[in-house]
């Protein structure tokens, strides 16, 4: 996947703060990265951009920087964005502008045939879907301070990529979602790892992702992995990057077996593999 870098400088002497920001262009879907350097008499806050606000963390291998992600939404539509950098400087909170343009990704449709109760759900299966919706949704939404990771993430198998991020999904006919990660194949019973170090904050089996786990990063940064076969962590557990967390199976609503693998940046799903390129090149490389 190939990225495009841009990199705004602000002068300190003139705007108090200095921004680096990767990517001046991105498409719907996917993660902007903003990087702050470190200034006298300067704190950082946070960052708006739409009404929503993002919070600015320390670069977890350098106390010389900082940074803020910022997911762009599946149904985002092409603009210019604005993105207000707010801080205090001197005990006087200031903000400055800075621009974005977002791109329409053109995102491809499949077709898929599954069990006709995973589409059309009796009462029941409703009433569980949707608890286990808000569910993980207040999970995704509460954002750890603290963060877990020290060095790049890599990905839980190297295995053929089968279905990559956005595309439309139609389920037995019906438009019904589009696909919120990249599914890898993977035989009943492979060993699945995590991405990264992080806290299991859901270990259990679900209604549409079958036997689950998510992992909290830390910083907003949540990582899924869906349709095993058997869990390997409980909820509350502490993971090292590389770990065996489960293996891979084919519960849930599935054509058949394989890990969907996810990423959730302050709550909003985005494209894996971008993200995971993103945040390696900007925070995990070392620059001169």
């Amino acid at each position: 996947m190939r990225l495009f870098f841009l990199y705004l400088f602000f002068a300190t002497a003139v705007f108090g703060i200095n921004i680096e920001m990767a990517d001046e262009t991105i498409t719907n879907g996917r993660t902007a990265l903003l990087e702050f350097k470190k200034e006298k008499n300067i704190e950082y806050k946070r960052v708006v951009t739409d009404k929503k606000s993002y919070k600015i963390f320390k670069n977890p291998l350098d106390d010389e920087k900082f940074y803020v992600l910022l997911p762009i939404g599946y149904y985002e539509k092409p603009a210019d964005k604005k993105i207000e950098v707010f801080y205090v400087e001197q005990g006087k909170e200031r903000s400055k502008t800075l621009f974005f343009k977002v791109e329409n990704a053109n995102y491809e449709k499949e077709t898929l045939s599954v069990d006709s109760s995973k589409v059309t759900l009796s009462e029941e299966d409703q009433k569980r879907a949707s608890k286990e919706y808000a569910e993980a949704m207040q999970i995704y939404k509460t954002t750890t301070i603290q963060s877990y990771i020290s060095s790049e993430f890599i990905i839980p198998m190297e295995s053929k990529i089968t279905s990559d991020f956005g595309k439309a999904r139609v389920y037995n006919g019906s438009l019904k979602s589009y696909h919120g990660g990249v599914d890898f194949r993977a035989s009943e019973g492979t060993p699945l790892i995590a991405t990264n170090s992080g806290k299991v904050v859901l270990a259990k089996d679900r209604f549409y992702s079958g036997s689950s786990v998510v992992i909290d990063h830390g910083q907003g940064i949540y990582s899924c992995y869906f349709h095993m076969s058997k869990l390997d962590v409980k909820e509350g557990a502490i993971v090292k990057k590389g770990e065996t967390i489960g293996l891979s199976g084919s519960s849930g609503r599935v054509t058949g077996p394989h890990l969907h693998f996810g990423i959730r940046i302050a709550s909003q799903q985005v494209d894996p593999l971008q993200f995971i390129e993103l945040i390696n090149k900007n925070i995990f490389t070392q620059k001169n």
